[in-house]
């Protein structure tokens, strides 16, 4: 398993599909860097050499790219901002709501996460 940026990357697959492995690298992203590094997209992960490697290192560089640690923090700063100006987007996420406007009355089980049954009461047994 070849390591690239701290990341693992499945030797097994070809090139092109083992970069979007580094989180911050999509499809797109990953041919153009291997463009940019001269590699051969068809080539298996655990076929590059370590200069190839170095060259989709240098690559990704040079391209100004935020990926892994860096862009999770950038994330995590704007949504920070968000919540700090009391903004409607920040609101949203600090009551772990949808953000962008779809309807919550029958939906968004995925945000607001499993159902919480609210003022169900049993019935006393009489006697």
């Amino acid at each position: 398993m070849p390591r690239l940026l701290g990341v693992d990357i499945p030797g097994d697959k070809r090139i092109e599909f083992s970069l979007p492995y580094i989180y911050g690298i999509g499809p797109t992203t990953a041919k153009r860097v291997l463009e940019q590094a001269n590699i051969n997209p068809e080539l298996r992960a655990k076929d590059l050499s370590g200069e190839q490697l170095n060259q989709i290192i240098q690559a990704i560089g040079a391209s100004g790219l935020a990926i892994e640690g860096d862009l999770r923090r950038e994330i995590q700063g704007n949504l920070k901002r968000l919540q700090a100006i009391n903004c409607y987007r920040g609101i949203r996420h600090r009551r772990g709501l949808p953000v962008r406007g779809q309807r919550t009355s029958t939906n968004a089980r995925t945000r607001k996460g499993p159902r919480k049954t609210v003022g169900v009461q049993r019935a006393k047994d009489s006697k």
